[in-house]
């Protein structure tokens, strides 16, 4: 029976990968953990605990104590947070990592990592990206990104772990509060839509980057965890996606919902600066090749969920919340 522990659960993939994770394998199967405990939330409807991936130590503990044979590894500093505090980002995205791959060589479990569109860089080909091409980040978090990649490749070819990732885009969610990312602007934009009918955005108009709704990103992280390894001819850093959006284009499918939403720019240099070194669109023909991959979710048909899901929200929170983090887990 699969046993499953996920670090980082507290962010916004963990908020609604251990869920999902809880109804494939059991409630009782699935640990979730984080260096922040939530006071409410469905992560506490199953095991839960408080855990440190610095501490190495206490990683071996929780899976031993677990007997867990599978690591979803999602504690991470992201984007624009680890371009304020990059030292910090680089002890946290590769120290973790470290920790964990450590732990799951001894323990002999498989590995999920999260890599990222922050992995490419300006070299890289725009569009599309391929697979396999120039990476050159110009940001720490691209840096913490490349370097884990190539962490899990090594740990797999030497020492056997079964290491599997993707590099997301974008990601879009209803559940959590955006987390320090360059692309949190497509989900603040659907709060402010509902709120006031009005959003300003800290990217230009016309920067496009490849994203994705949750469900399909948590739906991408299980599958690959489940492919048949004999398919598997990449293992680390599956390029997925479902979209590519701008704010003008993504404003433009919220007007279709919420008539008179405005939009206005205010933009960020630091997170213009990133998304620009992104690409603007990323081939995942790999992952849909040898795993199966495909994205359920348009901008139409996520628009209209996200407005469902979040009416409901705010009018269950008087509007009240809290926007930006100085620490995520696994986003953009």
């Amino acid at each position: 029976m699969t046993k499953i522990v996920v670090t980082g659960a507290a962010g916004q993939v963990g908020t609604e990968l251990v869920p999902a994770l809880r109804e494939v394998y059991g409630e009782t199967e699935v640990l979730a953990t984080d260096v922040r405990v939530p006071g409410t939330g469905t992560l506490l409807d199953g095991p839960f605990e408080a855990l440190d991936c610095l501490d190495a130590a206490a990683v071996a503990e929780v899976v031993r104590r677990h007997a867990a044979d599978t690591i979803y590894h999602l504690a991470a500093l992201l984007s624009a947070s680890a371009e304020q505090k990059p030292q910090l980002a680089y002890e946290v995205n590769m120290g973790t990592l470290v920790n964990v791959l450590e732990v799951a060589r001894d323990a002999h479990c498989a590995v999920f990592t999260p890599s990222s569109i922050g992995a490419f860089g300006p070299g890289t080909p725009s569009d599309p990206a391929p697979q396999d091409t120039v990476q050159r980040p110009s940001t720490m978090y691209g840096v913490t990104k490349v370097a884990g990649e190539l962490l899990c490749d090594y740990y797999h070819s030497r020492f056997g772990v079964d290491t599997r990732g993707l590099r997301f885009p974008g990601l879009i969610s209803h559940v959590a509060p955006p987390g320090g990312g360059t692309t949190d602007y497509a989900v603040e934009i659907y709060y402010d839509a509902l709120e006031s009918g009005r959003y300003t955005c800290f990217l230009s108009a016309d920067t496009q980057l490849d994203m994705m709704y949750m469900p399909d990103a948590v739906r991408a992280a299980i599958e690959v965890m489940e492919a048949d390894p004999s398919r598997l001819r990449h293992r680390n850093a599956f390029n997925v996606t479902a979209m590519q959006l701008t704010p003008a284009t993504l404003a433009d499918a919220i007007r279709a919902e919420v008539p008179g939403f405005e939009i206005a720019y205010d933009v960020d240099p630091v997170r213009q600066r990133i998304a620009e070194s992104w690409p603007r669109r990323i081939d995942d023909s790999a992952a849909r090749d040898e795993w199966g991959w495909s994205h359920r979710y348009d901008l139409a048909s996520m628009t209209k969920d996200m407005l469902t899901h979040l009416k409901a929200k705010l009018g269950a929170d008087a509007g009240h919340r809290k926007l930006g983090a100085d620490a995520g887990h696994g986003r953009n």
